[in-house]
């Protein structure tokens, strides 16, 4: 138990401070924890760029023994995002003709638990 929560309080922290991160570079956030209707999963962010509709993965690691947040998203996770970004577009009509991605934010915290790295992947599932 204390593990999961600890996994959950991590994947919240990295998802607040990716959604500053971003804020910071111009995206807006337009949903946040989105899950989708038929539960097949949710989307930590949902969020609108100058390029269009930015479906957001947030991977939070605290060291490398479970290897790159990049590596852990796994073909059936991509897959998983693709279905829940399309159900929120057939759930909201008013972003139909929006152009759209699914991104991936990577972060890797040192010991310290301070944000060692932090990169933004457009497009990085397709």
């Amino acid at each position: 138990m204390k593990t999961t929560r600890a996994r959950k309080n991590l994947g919240d922290s990295g998802e607040r401070v990716a959604a500053m991160f971003l804020e910071q570079r111009g995206y807006k956030i337009l949903a946040r924890n989105w899950r989708s209707p038929t539960r097949v999963g949710e989307m930590d962010l949902i969020a609108e760029d100058a390029d269009g509709l930015a479906f957001i993965e947030v991977r939070t690691r605290r060291g490398d023994a479970l290897g790159s947040p990049e590596e852990s998203l796994t073909p059936r996770k991509r897959a998983r995002l693709l279905t829940v970004a399309q159900e929120f577009l057939d759930a909201h009509d008013e972003y139909a003709d929006r152009a759209w991605r699914v991104d991936l934010v990577a972060i890797e915290l040192d010991r310290a638990g301070r944000v060692a790295r932090m990169d933004v992947i457009k497009g990085a599932v397709e």
